[in-house]
């Protein structure tokens, strides 16, 4: 007598390909993380003039490539939901501004620290320092406007303007060193960067921290991404339900 057929999923390689993707980068991104700690505090030198408070730039620079990275996402998510009305990318859009205003606000935190050690005061109104802040501002008011404005497509497009201003006034803080006068430091990497104005294994080092926390957002962004999909769809069975 035959046995019946055992229910299988058809889906179930693809998950497993994902779960070892996903823990190979968590994988990744501590073994990464315990080697940025490694160079920043017993392999790159000491900066000549700044000392040891030089070594929060290989957190302060990631944490202003992935802030200012992130509003540009959220832009360009927000603009391709716009247009396909596709629900998975107004998600996306959403966790990337959570993630966003998490780096942008230790970047701040760092940057204030930085700022006390070295000119001795807690905050100037810097050229790069405010429109730094105003990009705070931007964030805060997307995910405000999110959660206590319209829901559905009206609130995705309000949210796509934000981020839209966002991403605008990402070069201006990119240039900001370049366009007035500040007492910001100049622009160390980056394609208007001098040629040599770091030390090679200062470059290295802040090379590697960027990666590292790159594969960190990553990461957490996928984790926030399932969960915010998973949060609609509880939404959606609540009102079919209630």
């Amino acid at each position: 007598m035959s046995q019946p057929a055992t229910p299988h999923s058809s889906s179930s390689p693809a998950l497993s390909v994902s779960s070892i993707m996903h823990n190979g980068l968590l994988f990744l991104s501590a073994s990464f993380m315990l080697l940025c700690l490694f160079l920043v505090f017993c392999w790159v030198p000491t900066e000549q003039n700044l000392g040891v408070s030089q070594r929060i730039f290989y957190v302060h620079v990631p944490m202003a490539w992935l802030g200012m990275v992130s509003i540009v996402v959220v832009a360009i998510s927000s603009a391709i939901h716009l247009i396909t009305s596709k629900e998975k990318w107004d998600s996306f859009a959403y966790a990337n501004a959570e993630l966003g205003v998490t780096f942008i606000t230790l970047l701040l935190v760092t940057g204030i620290v930085w700022t006390k050690v070295t000119w001795g005061v807690w905050w100037t109104w810097d050229a790069r320092l405010t429109t730094t802040a105003i990009l705070w501002f931007i964030f805060v008011g997307y995910l405000m406007l999110r959660a206590y404005g319209p829901k559905g497509s009206q609130g995705a497009r309000y949210g796509a303007v934000v981020a839209l201003i966002g991403a605008i006034d990402t070069p201006i803080i990119y240039m900001a060193t370049v366009w007035w006068r500040t007492v910001h430091p100049e622009m160390n990497v980056g394609p208007l960067s001098e040629e040599g104005s770091l030390d090679s294994s200062m470059l290295i080092t802040l090379m590697i921290s960027t990666i590292t926390f790159t594969f960190l957002y990553v990461w957490i962004m996928i984790e926030r991404y399932s969960l915010r999909r998973s949060e609609i769809a509880i939404d959606e069975l609540y009102q079919k339900i209630s």
